[in-house]
């Protein structure tokens, strides 16, 4: 939606986005609220969110004006790109690597710097008001904090699955 050519594209593309991550965390919230996850579900769920996020971020990218540098989605992409890599590798070995708060931390600064890129750029574009640049700031600031969440959290999920692997039966002393 971001990407076509309608007036207050950004306002139904903010709205679909919002919709979709608020229907991610509550369906995620319900099912262990009721302990109803499953295996697939906790398979199914991170390549979701990944989707959600890559196709903003790379939206973002294409917009006119830029919102987004695209150094900055590569290293948030190739950090979700790692971490299903180690994970997989981690399941074909017999383990699970958990979400780690980083990685919920991570979701969540998504979500915000998103919808303020979104939001702040859309809201400049018309003249909504002049206040906005702190928007548009608070929008790249959140950016920043998401590059060093996927930095952080793309490490810690390296050195768990380093001591995995280490402290395996097949690989190593537990």
């Amino acid at each position: 939606v971001l990407l076509t050519k309608f007036t207050g594209r950004e306002f139904v593309g903010l709205a679909i986005f919002l919709l979709a991550a608020i229907t991610d965390f509550f369906d995620g919230w319900v099912a262990r609220r009721r302990n109803q996850t499953t295996r697939l579900g906790a398979l199914l769920d991170p390549i979701a969110d990944k989707l959600l996020t890559s196709a903003a971020f790379i939206s973002l990218v294409e917009m006119d004006p830029v919102h987004v540098p695209a150094w900055m989605v590569v290293v948030i992409i190739g950090r979700e790109f790692a971490v299903s890599g180690l994970r997989t590798i981690a399941a074909q070995q017999g383990f699970t690597i958990a979400a780690s708060p980083l990685g919920k931390g991570k979701m969540i600064s998504q979500v915000i710097a998103i919808s303020l890129l979104i939001l702040g750029f859309e809201l400049d574009r018309v003249g909504a008001f002049d206040g906005i640049a702190g928007l548009r700031l608070s929008g790249t600031i959140a950016l920043w904090g998401v590059v060093l969440f996927a930095i952080a959290s793309g490490v810690d999920y390296f050195v768990k699955f380093t001591r995995a692997i280490l402290d395996s039966p097949a690989t190593g002393p537990s």
